[in-house]
């Protein structure tokens, strides 16, 4: 591919040596012959094979010295996709749609990290999420549901380094209690997407993921912890005793209390940078990590339920001199995870990475979430397009694994990174009728195409996902996603 710039060089090089043969050169001293001019022809520089990585993105340095620096980094994921919809799924045109081809932008995002000296960090993220023709698009929106997104704050942390042992901080930050991947860095995942199981109250009394207050992280020897606490964000505000369905919880949107978070672990062999507080999907081979976890989430009063029937006549006053009762929001979770190189010899560099883990929510009764990422049908109810049950009062479990395969596969540019994916849940509100808890089963397979490590690949990944329209005869839905990612 370089060999028609090489040449071009080659030449542009000796025509540059004759012009230089060529000059008008002084008389000489008398008395003492001219050196002869040098016909050096300089080489070419060499071309990479391919292109260096960078690590952590741009950098500009403010002092000389680099001390004081700002990082820079911009990603996006486009996807295209096939879904065959759930039961009764309608098009925007309120039409029966049984399936539907469709594109959109996962996630687009802009990552300054800056340091002001060898204590304070300062993390700031804006970015879109999951928009697509339907949805995705700017609050009330004139023109179109999915048109004009907020590009909004994701990240706006603070964060000081007391010592070597610990960092204190605070503001909109990514510094979550539960798993590991409840601060997932979304562009080194060895999956197509998280599962959903990370994020039990996502966009409920948090945004995106990040909680609005302080934290504090930092490790001793192989233990590395982060705890916060944080405002919870106003929620559910059309919700009222009225409005609830007979024992079975939401979230209470009258509580105001203080959400506590934490996650604890042991670091077995190589240690990861926590520099952010975003943890890598799969490093690739270039490092060995055998880490195991466990985490918390708390909220107290953050759900409420009414257990009788509605009065058939509702309140003069208010909905909420209706009997209720407030129930306690908690979330415990451990997991495992390990990535290391296998094959290091000389177009081999091949890699195994594994992630699983385990959560207990309690979250009131009967309590569900439901969801599906950027949802192609149209409409309101819960289980269309590609919705499934996500979460819930309960118990799940997800595991995730891949294997990075021999460089000399397809030479030393392109990269394969074949993977499965398989989470499992349980949960007290998903029931036949005959009483017995129908579990939810979710099964992703699929390949990443890596051009250039993460910074540049392309996903494939088939899905197979449960239709709960009929909970006693569940059939499975395909989903064929085909996602670019580019970084820089």
């Amino acid at each position: 591919m370089h060999k028609p710039l090489n040449w071009l060089l080659l030449v542009g090089a000796l025509l540059a040596g004759s012009v230089a043969h060529a000059q008008v050169i002084m008389p000489p001293t008398p008395g003492k012959a001219p050196d002869p001019a040098p016909n050096v022809v300089p080489k070419p520089d060499a071309q990479p094979a391919k292109s260096a990585p960078y690590g952590a993105g741009m950098k500009i340095n403010i002092s000389p010295d680099g001390s004081k620096y700002v990082r820079i980094m911009t990603a996006h994921q486009v996807w295209a996709r096939y879904t065959e919809n759930n039961t009764g799924t309608l098009s925007a045109t309120e039409e029966p749609t049984p399936s539907q081809t469709d594109f959109s932008l996962r996630r687009s995002r802009v990552l300054l990290v800056a340091q002001l000296n060898s204590r304070f960090v300062i993390i700031t993220q804006l970015g879109v999420n999951s928009q697509n023709t339907l949805s995705g698009g700017g609050p009330g929106e004139p023109t179109g549901p999915g048109k004009k997104p907020s590009f909004y704050l994701h990240d706006a942390t603070v964060d000081y380094k007391v010592n070597s042992h610990l960092s204190l901080g605070g503001g909109l930050h990514a510094y979550n209690g539960i798993s590991r991947q409840s601060s997932f860095a979304a562009f080194s995942l060895i999956t197509l997407d998280v599962p959903g199981t990370q994020w039990p109250v996502t966009d409920a009394i948090d945004q995106t993921g990040r909680g609005l207050g302080l934290f504090a992280h930092g490790r001793f020897g192989h233990f590395d912890y982060r705890l916060s606490v944080n405002d919870a964000f106003r929620n559910n505000l059309s919700s009222t005793p009225a409005t609830l369905t007979t024992d079975v919880a939401a979230f209470n949107p009258r509580a105001r209390g203080k959400v506590y978070q934490g996650y604890f672990t042991w670091e077995f062999l190589e240690k990861e940078a926590n520099l952010v507080p975003f943890t890598v999907g799969t490093y690739l081979g270039s490092k060995r990590v055998l880490n195991i976890g466990t985490g918390f989430l708390y909220y107290g009063n953050g759900m409420y339920m009414r257990s009788e029937a509605a009065p058939s006549l509702q309140p003069t006053t208010s909905a909420w001199t209706i009997p209720y009762t407030k129930q306690d929001l908690s979330v415990l979770a451990a997991d495992i995870f390990y990535d290391t190189p296998v094959d290091t010899t000389a177009g081999n560099k091949t890699a195994f990475t594994v992630y699983g883990a385990f959560y207990r929510y309690n979250m009131g009764s009967n309590f569900m979430r439901y969801g599906g990422t950027i949802n192609p049908g149209a409409g309101s109810a819960v289980l269309r397009g590609n919705s499934i049950p996500v979460l819930g009062t309960g118990t799940a479990q997800t595991i995730q694994t891949g294997f990075l395969l021999p460089q000399r596969l397809l030479g030393p540019k392109i990269r394969l990174q074949p993977y499965v994916d398989y989470t499992h849940g349980r949960y007290d509100g998903l029931r036949r009728t005959d009483g017995r808890i129908q579990d939810v089963h979710v099964m992703d397979g699929g390949v990443n195409v890596l051009l250039d490590g993460h910074q540049a690949k392309v996903t494939l990944n088939y899905r197979a996902r449960p239709d709960f329209n009929n909970i006693n005869n569940l059939d499975y839905r395909p989903e064929v996603t085909m996602q670019l990612q580019v970084i820089l």
